[in-house]
């Protein structure tokens, strides 16, 4: 490799220290977009690519930058990273970051400074960045000493994925990129940060007393989040599932953790979950916590949340343990390394029967008769969910990405998704996310099936990013599920506000989305019935290239069950018993 050759104890520069450091750490793909004070890291960046040692990919927006780098670690599980140039460069990230740190995603970010002598005089294009993400990543930098960079790469990349994930900035001032030192390199693995100490596994107390509560209990659940996403821990859940008969539910983030065809797959729970898994968690004697975060929009009011049951909570964090809802056994550990002591013991101690739980199955298979999820076929119009639902069965090994709203929850609910094929802001609910993740998950992943289910206000967030599509002819499916409203804030008008659509609709001045998209050079098609759609969906899977489907969907349409602010999780509204039918047919 021409540049690493020559790189330790030769004179070079700042820039040519953080490009080597990030091809050493086996980064293959930058998102970014380029501006004055980052210029000496895209020259160098230059002669990188030119080399094929690494591709940066120029999105439309630097918002975008962060949202296809996140995309691309929650594809991946490695480390995403992403470039911006100083002032509004990185401001824009700060959305991007804010996403990434609420779901635990590990991101790289690094931004271009104004020179180390202009900091703080308030210069052309100077913001503190460092000061402004404090609160929104693991840990920042800001390099005074080009000496320092590939050392604080390395820690960077370990911090990005150590423990807990999230985002690490690094602040470069133009001047440390373009100044010449003695460059020695850092391999990977090689940094040692004073204090930084690996996890004490869970004590055999702890164990103990878990596995104690699993072998008593007579109604376990498990509920899962992503943290176990994050773990690998796909193999373990399953087999724990599997063999010892535990209901499983999972969270937005935990989407994927198991087979959602599964019997002992419950769907997610919480505001807008499946109404067996909110039954479920209100009528479970343990809850086994893996994990999760015990978030508001899961638990609906707190302190009526699996009220009657005993809670094992196992997290990374330490302090996301006991937070909202204090266990009986809390245990700070990796959710795989836990499991595998868990089953080791079972499969020791443990003898699993026919009628093992039987009355607990049978009550969670009777919910599920009375109030499954109902897929509405419309006489003159599409729903919503049976686009997304046919979606997912044409395409059942696809990555999906969504934005925000009404489809987003639709999406959760009937895409049946394989492990880290799930790409959705969960904690920040950011619009504007699922194109530029596609996009991170597309570059990731060149031959897979790539979708994003997007809404019309949604999509409008981030819409420039057909261009990135466009420039890289990514093999993208865009579903816009076009109600003409911002349909979750109309559903809450009506709900909780009278009726007042205060600022909701957006059909007027909404664009042509097809007529945009062929802008681009991106075939797009608008589809009403549901003739068009089996004509259009029977075939998409010999289409080749990006594709837009507007998809003209009824207005009204609300998304049910929901769990109203401040009620429990089993008070939902809008159930329906559809006298055994799976489909309901609205006339």
């Amino acid at each position: 490799m021409k540049y690493m050759e020559k790189s330790n104890y030769h004179e070079q520069t700042g820039a040519f220290a953080l490009l080597d450091s990030l091809v050493r750490h086996q980064v293959k793909y930058i998102f970014g977009y380029p501006g004055g004070a980052i210029l000496p890291i895209y020259d160098e960046l230059y002669k990188w690519e030119e080399e094929g040692y690494i591709k940066h990919i120029l999105v439309r927006h630097e918002q975008a930058a962060a949202h296809a780098a996140d995309g691309y670690a929650r594809a991946t599980g490695e480390v995403g990273v992403c470039f911006a140039t100083s002032g509004p460069g990185a401001t824009n990230l700060v959305t991007g970051i804010a996403t990434a740190h609420m779901d635990s995603i590990p991101l790289l970010i690094i931004t271009g400074q104004v020179g180390r002598s202009f900091i703080g005089t308030d210069a052309f294009q100077e913001v503190d960045i460092f000061g402004i993400t404090l609160p929104i990543v693991k840990h920042s930098y800001v390099i005074r000493d080009p000496r320092d960079i590939p050392r604080i790469v390395a820690e960077a990349f370990l911090i990005a994925k150590h423990g807990r994930p999230g985002p690490v900035l690094i602040d470069v001032p133009k001047d440390v990129g373009l100044e010449k030192f003695k460059y020695t390199h850092i391999n990977p693995g090689d940094v040692k940060i004073p204090g930084f100490r690996d996890l004490l596994p869970p004590s055999a107390r702890q164990i103990i007393h878990s596995i104690q509560l699993i072998q008593e209990a007579n109604q376990p659940l498990l509920y899962v989040g992503g943290g176990a996403i994050t773990s690998g821990a796909h193999e373990l859940i399953y087999k724990l599932v599997n063999k010892y008969k535990i209901p499983i539910t999972t969270t937005l983030m935990g989407k994927g953790i198991i087979d959602e065809n599964h019997p002992l797959c419950l769907g997610m729970l919480g505001m807008h979950g499946t109404a067996y898994a909110n039954f479920a968690v209100s009528e479970c004697d343990l809850l086994i916590t893996l994990g999760a975060r015990f978030d508001d929009r899961v638990t609906g009011k707190l302190d009526e949340f699996a009220c009657n049951a005993k809670v094992i909570h196992v997290d990374i964090d330490p302090a996301e343990v006991g937070k909202n809802r204090i266990p009986q056994v809390a245990i700070v550990a990796d959710v795989s390394l836990l499991l595998e002591q868990w089953l080791s013991y079972l499969d020791n101690n443990f003898q699993v029967d026919d009628n093992y739980m039987r009355s607990w199955h049978e009550r969670i298979f009777r919910w599920r008769q009375e109030y499954p999820l109902i897929v509405p076929k419309l006489a003159q119009s599409l729903s919503p969910q049976e686009i997304i639902s046919q979606v997912s069965q044409i395409l059942p090994k696809a990555y999906f990405s969504t934005d925000v709203g009404q489809h987003q929850m639709w999406a959760a609910q009937f895409v049946k998704i394989l492990p880290r094929r799930w790409l959705s802001s969960s904690g920040l609910g950011t619009m504007g996310y699922g194109l530029p993740a596609a996009i991170g998950a597309k570059i990731a992943h060149l031959t897979s099936d790539v979708v994003c289910v997007t809404g019309d206000s949604s999509f409008q967030m981030n819409i420039q990013e057909l261009g990135t599509i466009a420039q890289y002819k990514l093999d993208i499916k865009i579903v816009i599920i076009n109600n003409k409203w911002q349909g979750m804030v109309r559903q809450w008008q009506q709900a909780f506000y009278g009726g007042r659509y205060s600022h909701s609709r957006m059909e007027e001045g909404a664009p042509d989305f097809v007529a945009l998209a062929k802008s681009f050079g991106i075939e797009g098609i608008t589809i009403h019935t549901r003739q068009e759609m089996e004509s259009l969906f029977s075939n998409i899977t010999n289409y080749k290239g990006p594709l837009l489907i507007n998809c003209i969907v009824t207005e009204d349409e609300n998304c049910y069950p929901m769990v109203a602010p401040g009620k429990s999780n089993a008070q939902m509204i809008g159930l329906d018993k559809p006298n055994n039918e799976a489909i309901k047919i609205k006339e």
